[in-house]
């Protein structure tokens, strides 16, 4: 078998404009168990798109943009549904970034030999393959990215932005949610950006320029999201998993009252997950847990458990559908650290 044969089948990403899912969720109000989570889940996030001063934050981790969900995170932005996103770097950069230099996600199988994929130079992500040699030219991609750039340290905001501009020129594909939300002032942050194939990038970018290289400075990400939080006030979260993304734009409540900074918690709240809670953690606590922490306002969240490929298209098209985000202030909260330069 050759690796052609593999990589046939592009995965296809689901168009929320074109599924209008008003009606279903309508529907599922009425039902019980996750159909009625998921339709309170739909109520709340368009409750934030009605509310006329709240920011919603879209947190984002696992492997949804690679199986068929990257264009609802393109839409949310473009649509002005989002005002804000934090994402592993996988999302950003292995996912998004690398289909708009011209590579795909193909859809393949669970039940393969490993060993013949790694002979083949191809990655699994449990049924959608990807090939090793497209990730390590997007890898040298963001190299080139960086050497251009001055030496100094950045916010993983800052460095995406710069990509955002590169692929103005640059892209392949054209409806990528970097350059979107580059184009639409819309921040994102990725507290754990090495860990992606921008790490392997800047890790080159490093070796080649041991005197004089820029870096990823984290805890500029954290000061720059919570000045975001504090700009905002009122605040939504939608999140899809958990981990590092979840806890971090839940963090800069917290973060604002060390600062001395008197900030609401985020007032709405809803995660979709297949996390469990019996290890303490959920990927990073149950919404009603957060509340103790000052992060949540539990008076306004829902826990979806359900893999979010199956539930996200539904809920982001009910909200698109409703028609709420026509009447939404556009935030472009990117430009308030332009104004600081």
């Amino acid at each position: 078998m050759k690796k052609k044969d593999l990589l046939k089948k592009k995965v296809e990403h689901i168009d929320i404009k074109k599924i209008d899912a008003v009606n279903i969720i309508n529907a599922m109000k009425k039902m019980s168990f996750s159909a009625r989570d998921l339709a309170n889940a739909a109520d709340i996030y368009d409750r934030m798109l009605k509310e006329k001063k709240c920011a919603v934050i879209l947190t984002l981790a696992g492997s949804t943009s690679a199986a068929g969900c990257m264009q609802v995170y393109v839409d949310l932005v473009k649509n002005n549904m989002i005002d804000a996103i934090v994402a592993t770097g996988a999302s950003i950069v292995d996912m998004d970034f690398f289909e708009a230099l011209g590579f795909s996600h193909y859809q393949g199988t669970p039940f393969v030999d490993d060993k013949l994929l790694r002979s083949l130079y191809i990655d699994r992500i449990y049924d959608t393959f990807i090939s090793e040699d497209d990730l390590q030219a997007c890898d040298k991609t963001i190299k080139k990215i960086a050497d251009a750039l001055e030496p100094r340290p950045y916010s993983s905001r800052e460095f995406i932005a710069e990509m955002g501009k590169y692929l103005v020129k640059n892209a392949k594909k054209k409806n990528s949610l970097v350059q979107a939300a580059y184009e639409n002032n819309v921040p994102i942050f990725c507290p754990a950006f090495s860990d992606s194939s921008a790490g392997f990038g800047l890790v080159l970018h490093q070796v080649e320029r041991p005197e004089k290289h820029l870096s990823i400075d984290s805890v500029k990400d954290f000061l720059e999201l919570t000045q975001i939080k504090i700009k905002a006030g009122t605040s939504g979260l939608l999140m899809i998993g958990g981990g590092v993304p979840k806890n971090f734009a839940q963090d800069t409540v917290v973060c604002a009252e060390i600062l001395g900074k008197d900030v609401p918690m985020h007032k709405y709240a809803v995660q979709i997950t297949v996390a469990d809670v019996r290890d303490g953690a959920c990927s990073s606590s149950t919404l009603k847990e957060a509340n103790s922490w000052g992060k949540v306002d539990s008076s306004c969240e829902q826990m979806v458990y359900a893999e979010a490929t199956t539930v996200l298209p539904l809920l982001a098209s009910y909200a698109y559908h409703q028609g709420n985000w026509k009447k939404r202030k556009k935030w472009n909260l990117s430009k308030i650290f332009d104004a600081k330069k």
